[in-house]
C-alpha cells in the first residue's frame, strides 16, 4: 500500500522535466535524510542545530542546486526542490524546514537579482562553498508582519547600515549569510522595503532571546539585534513588494509546505507499520483504531494533491507578471499555506490516533510525539489567523466560479 511517501511530483504534463538530474537529485536527498533521522531525536531532544544533516548536505552539494550551472550551480527546478524537502521533512523536520528557508533566500535571490555582479558572485560563493543563507524578515513590533519594517538601511557612499532588532533569525548562527527586509531609506513608510543579501563578514549578531519550542527545536528560531555594515550593491533593486508577492510567499508556501507534508508521510508510515505488527499479532484482525489509519492516508493523498495542483499553478503563472499578480493566483498560493498546514495536522493525529498509546508514548518504536509536535508548528510559527484575516477583503472581492472547472 503507498502512504504517499513518493516525492510531490507533478503531474503528468507539467512543464517540469524529471530526468537524470532528478533521480540523481532524489538519490543525493536520501542519502541526507538517512543521516538526518539517524540524528533527529538528539537534535530534538537537545534542541540544536542539526549538524550532522547539514555536513552531508554540503557533501551532497544541495545547498546552491538551484544556482544556474553558469555560476557553477546545476539549475534545478523549484519542483525538484519541492520533492528534497519532503524527503528530508520524512527524516527530520527541522532539517527539512532549515533546509526549505535556505531555498527560499535562493529563489529571491535568483528571480529577482537582475544580471547583479555583486549578487552574483554571492550566488557563485554559496555554489561553490555550500554556504547557508538565513532569513530575517521579523522584527519589533510588527511581528510576524513581514510586508512591514522598523529599521531602515542608511547609505554612506558605496556602503549601507543597518540595525535591526529581529524577533527571529532561525539557525542564525549556524548560517553562513542572512537575507533580510529593511526600510528603504528613514523616511520611508514601513511597507517600502528592500531586499539585503548578506555574508557573515557582513554583520554581528547580538542575542536577544533564546529558542526553547515544543517541535522544530532543531530551527534555533531564536531573536538578535542584526548590525550590518556592507556594499550598496548587495541591496537588490527590485522592490521587495514585487519579490514577496512573485517569489517569497510562494516559495515559501511550496517548500515550507513540503516540509510539513513529508512529516505527515512520516506519522502515516508509523501508522502503517503498527498496524500491520498488530495484524501479525491478532491472526489477521486489524486493531479498534485501523480506521484512522484509512484517514490519515485519505487526508495526506488529498495534502499532496493540494501541493501539486499550487506546484503547477506557479509553474504556469511564473512567467506571466499580470498572472503572478492576480487575486486569483495570490489567493490560491495565499491559502495553500493554509491547507496544507491545516491537513498536515489532521493527518498526523489520524496518524496517532491508529497507534493508539504505542503512538502517544515516547518510548515505542511507533511513536508520533516528536511529529505531532514539529507538525502543530504549521498553523502557528506563521499563523493561519493572520493569513485568513488578510485574505478576507481579497476573497469579498473575488468572484465564485460558476462550475466545478471554472
Amino acid at each position: 500500500m503507498n502512504t504517499g511517501t513518493e516525492p510531490v511530483r507533478p503531474a503528468s504534463g507539467s512543464v517540469t522535466v524529471l530526468g537524470e538530474r532528478h533521480n540523481d537529485l532524489i538519490a543525493r536527498a536520501r542519502k541526507v535524510a538517512q543521516i538526518a533521522q539517524e540524528n533527529a531525536v538528539a537534535v530534538d531532544a537537545e534542541g540544536r542545530f542539526p549538524r550532522e544533516a547539514f555536513a552531508e548536505i554540503r557533501k551532497q552539494r544541495l545547498l546552491g542546486c538551484m544556482v544556474p550551472t553558469a555560476l557553477d550551480g546545476e539549475g534545478a527546478s523549484l519542483a525538484e526542490v519541492v520533492d528534497i524537502c519532503y524527503i528530508l521533512g520524512q527524516a527530520c523536520a527541522s532539517t527539512g524546514l532549515t533546509y526549505a528557508m535556505h531555498q527560499v533566500k535562493m529563489g529571491c535571490i535568483l528571480r529577482h537579482a537582475k544580471g547583479s555582479p555583486a549578487l552574483e558572485r554571492i550566488l557563485r560563493r554559496i555554489a561553490t562553498e555550500q554556504l547557508l543563507m538565513a532569513s530575517s524578515t521579523t522584527e519589533g513590533q510588527a511581528g510576524g508582519n513581514v510586508r512591514a519594517s522598523e529599521a531602515a538601511i542608511e547609505v554612506h557612499g558605496d556602503q549601507v547600515t543597518l540595525e535591526r532588532k529581529a524577533t527571529v533569525i532561525s539557525y542564525a548562527i549556524d548560517a553562513d549569510g542572512i537575507v533580510t527586509t529593511a526600510r528603504r531609506s528613514a523616511t520611508a513608510a514601513s511597507s517600502d522595503q528592500v531586499l539585503l543579501v548578506l555574508l557573515k563578514s557582513d554583520y554581528t549578531l547580538e542575542r536577544l532571546q533564546v529558542w526553547d519550542s515544543l517541535g522544530m527545536r532543531g530551527t534555533s528560531s531564536e531573536g538578535f539585534t542584526l548590525r550590518v555594515k556592507a556594499s550598496a550593491d548587495q541591496v537588490m533593486a527590485e522592490p521587495y513588494e514585487r519579490i514577496h508577492a512573485q517569489t517569497m510567499v510562494p516559495y515559501a508556501h511550496l517548500l515550507w509546505g513540503s516540509v510539513w507534508a513529508g512529516i505527515a508521510a512520516a506519522a502515516t508510515s508509523k501508522a502503517q507499520s503498527f498496524i500491520r505488527h498488530a495484524m501479525r499479532h491478532s491472526n489477521g484482525q486489524p486493531p479498534p483504531a485501523a480506521a484512522h489509519f484509512t484517514q490519515a492516508t485519505s487526508s495526506l493523498r488529498t495534502l499532496r494533491g493540494v501541493l501539486s495542483a499550487a506546484l503547477r499553478g506557479y509553474e504556469a503563472a511564473s512567467s506571466d507578471e499580470k498572472a503572478m499578480t492576480s487575486l486569483e493566483f495570490q489567493s490560491m498560493i495565499t491559502m495553500t499555506k493554509v491547507q496544507v498546514s491545516d491537513l498536515a495536522v489532521t493527518t498526523v493525529m489520524s496518524a496517532m490516533r491508529a497507534c493508539g498509546l504505542s503512538g502517544y508514548r515516547n518510548d515505542s518504536e511507533f511513536s508520533i510525539g516528536r511529529h505531532l509536535r514539529d507538525v502543530l508548528s504549521a498553523p502557528i510559527m506563521i499563523s493561519n489567523d493572520r493569513i485568513l484575516a488578510n485574505l478576507a477583503t481579497t476573497a469579498l472581492m473575488t468572484p465564485l466560479p460558476s462550475s466545478i472547472g471554472g
